[in-house]
């Protein structure tokens, strides 16, 4: 799939590895989506973007490792 649209049964979660001046189309398409979080892994950070996913009432994360995150909560090892 090249795009968020292509995805078949709708989105929760755009968990994102591109470069950070992609990310302002990413959250557009995000958006369209009715995705609720758009996750930007490190490497991948556009505040601006970030914001403008806020302002549409989504959620954004930026920076930290999402595979990270899930270790660190849940205590896997």
């Amino acid at each position: 799939m090249k795009t968020i649209d292509e995805i078949p049964r709708g989105v929760d979660v755009v968990d994102v590895f591109r470069s950070p001046e992609r990310l302002p189309a990413i959250v557009q398409e995000a958006v369209a989506a009715g995705a609720k979080v758009v996750w930007m892994q490190p490497g991948a950070e556009n505040e601006e973007a970030a914001e403008a996913a806020r302002i549409a009432g989504l959620t954004a994360i930026v920076g930290p490792c999402m595979y990270a995150e899930h270790r660190r909560l849940t205590g896997a090892a």
